[in-house]
């Protein structure tokens, strides 16, 4: 059902704690599925330096989340915010189902919104706006 990234990806996550010293952290769920994530991200020169996050999730947001964080370090905050579900598709190597759409993204709406929330601008990311049909 999943490849081999997934897999390794939703057993042996990098970073799944919470960090002590973050300059944002931000919550999101996904009604739908009922996963819950808390992401936490260190932040310097306008890039992400270091993340961690806690969860209660399953493999393929587990999996996404972990490996879209990872391709976001030294990343400029401005580009992490115009990345979309494809972006993810290109990270994991295969297309997600449109039942689980929104789990492979949830990692990203999170981020988005805690890098909304860091900027003070105002807005804020739903599913929708990241998911591309």
């Amino acid at each position: 059902m999943y490849n081999e990234v997934i897999t390794y990806y939703a057993k042996q996550a990098p970073n799944k704690q919470a960090l002590e010293d973050y300059d944002i952290k931000h919550y999101e769920d996904n009604s739908i599925c009922g996963d819950d994530l808390e992401v936490y991200l260190k932040i310097s020169d306008w890039k992400i330096t270091h993340f961690g996050f806690t969860w209660d999730t399953a493999i393929i947001t587990t999996a996404c989340a972990s490996i879209f964080w990872e391709s976001i370090i030294d990343m400029d905050l401005e580009e992490i915010l115009t990345k979309d579900s494809l972006y993810i598709e290109s990270l994991i190597e295969m297309p997600v189902s449109p039942r689980r759409k929104q789990a492979s993204v949830l990692g990203l709406v999170t981020t988005r919104n805690a890098i909304h929330r860091y900027l003070n601008d105002g807005k804020k990311d739903e599913f929708e706006d990241v998911i591309v049909e």
